[in-house]
This record gives C-alpha cells, sequence and structure tokens, in this order.
C-alpha cells in the first residue's frame, strides 16, 4: 500500500521580495518613529489649510482684506486697540481683530500660511530642479566643468545671503517696476522665489557632485558604458536612482529654511509687504503692538515656530528612515 501524500515545501510569497524593497523598509522604519509620524500629521494640516484657505474663508464669512472697524467703529477703543478681551477675540472673530485697521486675524493667517508655504515649495522645487542637474553634470563630466562648477558653488556659498538679499531685491524689483510705482504682489513673489533658489541650489549641487564623483566610477557605471548607453541613459538609469535619498532628505531641510527666509525679508520690508497676507507681514505688523496687543503676534508667531519645527522634525526622521546608518 502506498502512501500518495506528498509534502511540498511552501511556495514563496510574491510580496516577500517586495517587502524586503528599500522603499518599504524605509516606510517601515518611518512609521515606528512617533515622532516623525506626529511631525508629518502636523506638516499635512498646514498644507491642507494653506489649499483650502479660501473655502474655508467663506465658510466662516469674511476675508483679510476687509477693514472692518471702519464699518463698526465699536470693534476698537479710543487707541484703535481691539475693544474686546485678548484682542477681540470672540464668536464672530474667532483669532480676534488687528490693531489699527480691524482686519480678522484668523482669516489673514490662513492666507498668510498660504502665501508663505507656496513661495517657499516653489522655491524648494526650482532649487531642487537646478542642484540637481548642476551637481550631477559637474560630477559626470569632471575636468573643466567640474572645476568652473565648484568655484561658482564656492562664490555664492560665501555670500552672507540675508545681507544680500536685503540689499539685491531692490534692485530685481528695480529691474521691472520704475521706483515711482508700486511693485505687484506677483512680482514680489516671483523676485523671491528666483533670488531664493539662485543662493539655495549651491549646497545641493556640491553634495550631489560629491555623490556622482564615487559613483561614476562603479562597476554598474562602467558595466552601462561597455554596453554603448549613452551619458543621458547612464544619468537617469544609473546615478539618479542612486541619489534619491539625499535630494529627498536635503529638500526637507530647505524647505523650512526658505520658510523663515521668506518671513524674514517681509519683516523687513523687501519680500511681501501688507496688505498682503503673509507670515512674515504678520509679525512685523504685531511688533508693533506686541506690548498692548500681543494676540496679534502670538498666532503667526506660534504657528510658523511649529510649522519650521514640526517639517524639521520630519526631515530627520525622512532620514533616518533612508539611511538608518546616520541615526544617532
Amino acid at each position: 500500500m502506498t502512501d500518495d501524500s506528498v509534502v511540498t515545501s511552501p511556495t514563496p510569497s510574491p510580496r516577500g521580495s517586495e517587502s524586503r524593497s528599500p522603499g518599504r523598509l524605509a516606510w517601515t522604519r518611518f512609521k515606528r518613529d512617533k515622532t516623525g509620524v506626529i511631525s508629518a500629521c502636523i506638516v499635512i494640516f498646514f498644507f491642507v489649510i494653506a489649499l483650502a484657505a479660501p473655502l474655508i474663508a467663506k465658510l466662516y464669512g469674511k476675508n483679510p482684506y476687509t477693514t472692518y472697524a471702519s464699518e463698526r467703529p465699536e470693534l476698537l477703543d479710543p487707541f484703535s486697540y481691539p475693544a474686546g478681551p485678548n484682542g477681540g477675540m470672540s464668536g464672530e472673530f474667532w483669532f480676534g481683530i488687528e490693531p489699527q485697521l480691524g482686519r480678522d486675524v484668523f482669516t489673514f493667517l490662513l492666507y498668510g500660511i498660504r502665501t508663505s508655504l507656496g513661495i517657499a515649495v516653489a522655491a524648494t522645487l526650482l532649487t531642487a530642479i537646478v542642484g540637481v542637474v548642476v551637481g550631477i553634470t559637474a560630477g559626470y563630466l569632471g575636468g573643466k566643468t567640474d572645476y568652473f562648477v565648484s568655484r561658482v558653488i564656492d562664490i555664492l556659498l560665501s555670500f552672507p545671503s540675508t545681507l544680500f538679499f536685503i540689499a539685491f531685491m531692490p534692485v530685481v524689483y528695480g529691474l521691472f517696476v520704475a521706483s515711482d510705482e508700486n511693485i505687484p504682489t506677483s512680482l514680489r513673489a516671483v523676485s523671491l522665489i528666483l533670488v531664493l533658489s539662485a543662493f539655495g541650489w549651491a549646497s545641493l549641487a556640491r553634495l550631489l557632485r560629491g555623490q556622482v564623483l564615487g559613483l561614476r566610477e562603479r562597476e554598474f557605471v562602467e558595466a552601462a558604458k561597455v554596453t554603448g548607453a549613452s551619458p543621458f541613459r547612464i544619468v537617469f538609469k544609473e546615478l539618479l536612482p542612486n541619489l534619491w535619498t539625499p535630494i529627498i532628505i536635503q529638500s526637507t531641510l530647505m524647505l523650512p529654511a526658505f520658510v523663515t527666509a521668506e518671513a524674514g525679508l517681509a519683516f523687513l520690508g523687501v519680500g511681501i509687504i501688507d496688505p498682503t497676507p503673509d507670515w512674515g507681514v504678520m509679525i512685523q505688523r504685531g511688533a508693533q503692538f506686541y506690548t498692548e496687543d500681543l494676540t496679534f503676534m502670538l498666532f503667526p508667531g506660534v504657528s510658523m515656530v511649529l510649522f519650521v519645527l514640526a517639517f524639521n522634525l520630519l526631515g530627520d526622521s525622512v532620514r533616518d528612515a533612508l539611511d538608518p546608518k546616520s541615526k544617532r
């Protein structure tokens, strides 16, 4: 009598190799980092608020440009400060009203977040594109191209960027608008993005140049050259996939830096200016009244610090997830 039972080895799950992919491993490590998850939720909340600002303001029934005190003088006291307690906070004005002008602080903050994050995101994307192109080109070509690009990077990194922004922004505006004309907000925003990007790409390009110098001597790049692969294919198929980790990490560090830089320029009066809502504009306005009405300065200050802190912590968590060896 024969035994028909056959013992078979379990078939390996096709998901086994997928679960071991670098992306899945990084995602698993990130989910275990509670600080990173909380920071990601805060960052997402701010971006949702920025995107939905017009809808929220419409549902709220107010806008950041109307001076409500001119329509209702009782909202301000004889000294032009909010008549109600805590900066005029009430069921009608959730975050109070602005001293002197009587604008709604809540909607002004919503649109201020939208403006600041929009400029910072655009500057980060442009900076990343320029940095990737210049860094990979210098590292892959080497020789005189690498030498020239390296010297340009050294010069840019030696500039005191904040002082240069303050001195250079009026020059940029003067190229397009006469000195006796008002500068459009769109021109201010575009100029900020271009100037921030012009001085932001150097650090990323230097990092990627060093990475490419090491990668171009590796066996898989040499093998691609032997098979007759074009430089374009080598860059996009062999080099770039190995550079996503430093690109993502550097981008997460650049964005909060651009947020604070943009707010600082607005505070100094060379970036976005009143009446356009902006984090820096609100802080600059609040600094004039903080001794009598701290509320108006409190909301933009706390929200900006919270966003920058959360994004920096998120950047650290992303770095640790993508490169566990960097974790201390």
